[in-house]
């Protein structure tokens, strides 16, 4: 069966940058030199819409106060951008009203959840610090998610997360960083299925194109991954996010898309709909 065209696409997963306003110190050595310089929502507006994508959900990538205020203006101004996952320190005692103050800045309407850099965390079970704990209660009671990025071995740590936070919504990126460029599916894919065993948790099909080999990966190589969510969670609790511009890393914005197609060509229309669009309009509220 041929890779199925969804006609409207949100792409719940993307970044962008500036240098001259702030340094992303994580953009460093030769690998990643590709990306070091300014990605603009009008660099991606093309790309977008010549792919068929209808909205957007623009996703933080430094822990500095100032980038989410940034983040919602830039929403607010955008044709393109219907959410907005940002930064806080979920540890600050008044995060309840850091998070009420995000909603009234312009843009406020379009956040719709929070993340760190749990992946950059020493400590496997940050997660689960009572200070963190405290703070991922706030951000359920103030109606947002909670995007998890996270590496392998800290996906138990979401499962207790989660499993203690029945209100909140935990949206797991890049479907936990997958060793594909190894082609090991365990111990990820039990973690995986174990987190996707609670009803408040939801996936991401992004960020494969980067696990794998960026210059020799094949679609072949992507789908014991994407198969292994798509079982586990079910096109109901999975949508579709691009990475960019991070996925340039290793493919284009169109590969990617197309590579989320071909990976989900048994789906049927009802099934894509959900992946591509529907998920992520209901869990994000957009």
């Amino acid at each position: 069966m041929g890779a199925a065209v969804t006609p409207h696409v949100v792409d719940s997963h993307h970044h962008v940058w500036d240098l001259s306003v702030r340094d992303q110190e994580w953009i460093t050595g030769e690998a990643l030199a590709p990306i070091r310089r300014n990605f603009s929502l009008a660099d991606l507006l093309p790309e977008a819409h010549a792919a068929g994508v209808v909205a957007t959900v623009l996703v933080q990538t430094v822990t500095v106060v100032e980038e989410t205020p940034e983040l919602l203006a830039a929403s607010a101004d955008s044709e393109l951008v219907a959410g907005v996952v940002g930064w806080t320190d979920l540890t600050r005692p008044d995060i309840t009203d850091t998070l009420a103050e995000l909603g009234q800045l312009p843009g406020g309407q379009h956040l719709v959840g929070i993340r760190h850099q749990v992946q950059g965390e020493p400590d496997p079970q940050w997660l689960l610090r009572p200070d963190v704990r405290r703070g991922l209660a706030a951000v359920g009671a103030a109606g947002l998610a909670y995007d998890l990025v996270v590496l392998p071995h800290q996906l138990p740590a979401c499962v207790e997360a989660a499993q203690e936070h029945p209100e909140l919504t935990f949206v797991l990126d890049h479907l936990g960083k997958p060793p594909i460029a190894s082609g090991a599916l365990e111990p990820w894919a039990a973690s995986v299925r174990s987190l996707a065993a609670l009803p408040n948790t939801v996936c991401k099909l992004s960020g494969l194109v980067t696990e794998a080999d960026p210059k020799t990966w094949t679609v072949d190589d992507l789908r014991p991954y994407a198969d292994t969510v798509l079982d586990a969670f079910g096109p109901d609790r999975l949508m579709f996010g691009s990475d960019w511009p991070v996925c340039t890393l290793a493919a284009t914005y169109s590969e990617v898309i197309d590579a989320a197609r071909e990976l989900t060509d048994s789906l049927s229309g009802s099934e894509r709909s959900a992946l591509f669009a529907g998920t992520a309009t209901r869990v994000y509220r957009l």
